[in-house]
């Protein structure tokens, strides 16, 4: 093989070798991300149902009567 192929085939090994590289990262930077957002769903899930329970908890209980228009 020509020097010059040898060379573009090189380029091409270190330059696909990056990419590896890189997208392996991202790929994990994701899964990181996508823990941290199932961890806040499981949370605010949660908040959901205490805030109900408290809000349950404190209403005021209104009485049944009937509308002045009956």
């Amino acid at each position: 093989m020509p020097a010059n192929i040898d060379s573009r085939l090189m380029k091409l090994e270190i330059l696909a070798a990056e990419h590896e590289h890189t997208i392996a990262e991202m790929s994990a930077e994701i899964a990181k991300a996508w823990k941290t957002i199932e961890e806040m769903s499981r949370r605010m899930e949660a908040m959901q149902l205490r805030l109900t329970g408290v809000e349950e908890a404190t209403a005021p209980e209104t009485p049944v009567t009937r509308p002045p228009h009956w």
